[in-house]
């Protein structure tokens, strides 16, 4: 398959990159400074520079992709509003499908997640932009994986992924390293399950 990942320089979209490529895909690796996808050069791999919040640059990376993946989040530095941006851009880009990374305790699964973890989603960034972009996406079809606090541990090998629907109400989300989660959305990619709603990328 040919995967086009947004924000490849982040932590996510790097692992994004590395197990797309891993699996014999051409993976088309957009962020705003291409020196800063640190994988190996590769002839199935294409690094393209663009900014969700520089319409023209965004809109033509995106232009013709057929499955799209974010590993977009916000950095301290970042403007608001930069994943709203980002989702409109692929929503507008009409791709096949779309794979969107969002967190455990916004939107449709608050519920879920319960009092103290959506306060600690308040405090830690602009809630109404995640919940936002999570909309457009569900609009558009996409698939949203709400992960809980992501760590650099390693691809779990009894990892598995299971729709909201069929999560239960915990106190504190579980942890799931960024291998795994990456892993889950490649999953989904390569094979549609969760088309237009939220799945959950679990450890075991």
């Amino acid at each position: 398959m040919e995967l086009t990942i947004l924000a490849a320089s982040g932590a996510t979209g790097l692992e994004l990159t590395r197990q797309a490529l891993g699996r014999g895909h051409t993976v088309v690796a957009i962020a705003r400074n291409t020196d800063r996808i640190t994988v190996p050069n590769s002839p199935r791999l294409t690094r393209v520079a663009a900014d969700v919040l520089v319409p023209d640059t965004i809109a033509g990376a995106l232009e013709g992709r057929g499955t799209v993946l974010s590993g977009l989040g916000v950095a301290g530095r970042d403007n608001p509003g930069a994943l709203t941006a980002g989702a409109q851009a692929v929503a507008a880009a009409r791709p096949q499908h779309v794979v969107w990374l969002g967190a455990y305790g916004t939107g449709p699964s608050a519920q879920a997640a319960g009092p103290l973890t959506r306060t600690l989603l308040r405090l830690l960034g602009d809630l109404n932009d995640k919940v936002t972009a999570e909309g457009i996406i569900l609009d558009a079809g996409g698939t949203v994986f709400h992960a809980g606090p992501l760590t650099n541990g390693p691809l779990s090998p009894t990892r598995r992924t299971i729709g909201l629907r069929d999560s239960s109400s915990r106190l504190f989300p579980a942890r799931v390293s960024r291998a795994t989660v990456a892993a889950a959305m490649l999953d989904e990619a390569e094979n549609p399950t969760h088309t237009g709603g939220v799945a959950l990328p679990l450890e075991r």
